[in-house]
Formats: structure tokens, C-alpha cells, sequence
């Protein structure tokens, strides 16, 4: 019964950390994106489809990078080449790619999907209980692992994640010192984006293998949550994205007590239990101003125009 219950949390957890992972290297860059929720469902549509044209669970997988990383070009465009407002930009995308997924994927609703198999580790695969948790899963969930990993190697060991971390924090010196901001910031969004893409299609082809309108229900917004939770460290962003995934899972087995038992109690009131779990630490942090600061990159949101 625990070995099912922790493999269901891993499932919805990993969409939510790929996804945070993808903004926290996009703000290490200084550029707030919050569009993620748009990317995420536009790379959703774009793996399902491509699954289904192809018949191969793995192009779709490319598909969702393909598509999320497209989508957050745009968004690259408007907001570092015309330096429009990120927080407009960012919900403007939003709204964009929910209406324009499910214009593109109105011809794939009510269709079977395809699965991304499991790949099973020989002899680590019969390890009880752990075997099954952690070396029978699918491509997804150990591009999450390494993604941490990666990241956190890339962010604080080398070279291109210095001056990544120094424009976020000061974009001005860091362009006095020769080191293209512009570009930096494109490629760091880019990668937000292909990340935003990849946790799509972890939900159209591991978590709900089929196409359903808005099937991201607001896991952007919770990755955004997350990146400040975990105080934009990589590692802290892995636990925490358990630690949601689990209370979203908790939720769907309080509704079954709730209705086993004959209690009364709301299955709205029990479906908004991850978010509410996301305003209480937001406001929990909050509290704590000094480590916020500290972590936060400080030219987070600010534009940048290259002197001439």
C-alpha cells in the first residue's frame, strides 16, 4: 500500500520539479517568468500530438521540449529584444497558451494515449521495495533526477553558472565586465522554456496518458512557489517538490476517507489543499526577510538595455 502511495507522489511530483528547476535557472539569469503555466500545457499538446502522429512515446518527449522552448522564445522576444514588462508578458503567455492549446488539441480529446514505458534497471529493479521506486521508472523521472544534479553542478561549480549568477544579481556590472547579458538571458530562457515543455509532456504521457484541456491546473504557479521555497537552490527545490507532490496525492486520498467514512467535507474545499499548502509556506517565508533577500537574484524582473 506505501510502495503505491510513494510511486503515485513521484509521478505528480516530478512535472512540478522539472518545471521549477526550468525557472530557477531562468531567474539565476534576473528575468521573471511567469508564464511557465503556458509553456507547460503548450509542451503537454505538443508531446501528446507528436506521440500520437508518430506512434512513439519518445518523439513526443521531444516534442514537449520542442514545444515549450518555442513558446518561451516568444516570450525571450518581447521581453529581452523589446524589453516589455515580464509580469505582463509573462501572464499575457499564460492566457495565450491555455486558449491556444486547447484550439491545437480540440482533435485529440477523447483519444487513447501513449504511454511512456518504464525502464527497468536488471538485478537494482528487484531490490524490495526500493527496486520498484527507484529503478522501475520511466525516461522522465531520471531526466528529473540528473536535471537537479546538473544544474546544481552548472550553477555553483562552474564557470557559465558564475556569470549566469552574476547578471542575475547585477546585470549593469556584469556587462561592464564583457559578458553578453542578452544572450545569457536567452539561453537561460530557452531552457526554462524546454523544461516548462518536458514537465507537459511528463502529464500527457506518464501521469494522464491523454489530451484534457488545462491539464496543467496550475502546476506552473506552484513551480513558480516552489523556486522560492527552495531560495533558488536546486536541491532544496528537490524536496520541495516532493513535499508538494505528496500533499496533491494527500488530498486525493482524504476525498476517498472523507467519502468511505460518510463525512461531509467538500471535495472543493479538499482539491484546493495544494494550493493552500502554497500560500501558507509563501506566507511562512515571507516571515523570514533577511534569508529571502539574501538568496533572492537582485536584478530579478528589472530589464536591461545595452548601453549603445
Amino acid at each position: 500500500m506505501f510502495e503505491a502511495i510513494l510511486l503515485t507522489v513521484i509521478t505528480a511530483s516530478t512535472p512540478l520539479v522539472i518545471a521549477a528547476l526550468g525557472e530557477l535557472v531562468t531567474e539565476r539569469s534576473g528575468v521573471l517568468n511567469l508564464g511557465v503555466e503556458g509553456m507547460m500545457i503548450m509542451g503537454a499538446v505538443a508531446a501528446f500530438a507528436t506521440a500520437q502522429l508518430t506512434g512513439s512515446p519518445y518523439l513526443g518527449i521531444l516534442g514537449g521540449i520542442v514545444g515549450g522552448g518555442l513558446f518561451s522564445l516568444l516570450f525571450g522576444f518581447l521581453t529581452l529584444t523589446l524589453v516589455a514588462n515580464q509580469v505582463a508578458t509573462g501572464l499575457a503567455l499564460t492566457i495565450l497558451g491555455l486558449g491556444l492549446s486547447g484550439q491545437l488539441g480540440e482533435s485529440f480529446v477523447g483519444m487513447p494515449g501513449v504511454r511512456l514505458p518504464a525502464i527497468v534497471i536488471p538485478l537494482l529493479s528487484n531490490i524490495p521495495f526500493f527496486g520498484r521506486v527507484l529503478f522501475s521508472q520511466d525516461l522522465i523521472f531520471y531526466m528529473s533526477i540528473a536535471l537537479v544534479f546538473g544544474i546544481s553542478w552548472f550553477l555553483f561549480r562552474s564557470r557559465a553558472g558564475l556569470k549566469m549568477r552574476a547578471i542575475g544579481d547585477n546585470h549593469g556590472s556584469a556587462h561592464a565586465l564583457g559578458i553578453n547579458v542578452v544572450r545569457t538571458r536567452y539561453l537561460a530562457v530557452l531552457f526554462g522554456g524546454a523544461c516548462a515543455g518536458l514537465a507537459g509532456a511528463q502529464l500527457s504521457l506518464v501521469y494522464t496518458p491523454q489530451w484534457v484541456e488545462n491539464m496543467s491546473a496550475g502546476r506552473g504557479w506552484i513551480a513558480l512557489a516552489l523556486v522560492v521555497f527552495a531560495s533558488w537552490r536546486p536541491l532544496r527545490l528537490l524536496a520541495g517538490g516532493y513535499l508538494f507532490g505528496a500533499v496533491g496525492i494527500g488530498q486525493l486520498h482524504a476525498q476517498l476517507l472523507a467519502q468511505s467514512g460518510g463525512i461531509a467535507i467538500p471535495s472543493q474545499l479538499l482539491s484546493a489543499l495544494p494550493y493552500i499548502a502554497t500560500i501558507v509556506v509563501l506566507i511562512i517565508i515571507s516571515h523570514n526577510r533577511r534569508t529571502t533577500l539574501i538568496n533572492t537574484p537582485a536584478s530579478l524582473g528589472k530589464p536591461f538595455v545595452p548601453d549603445r
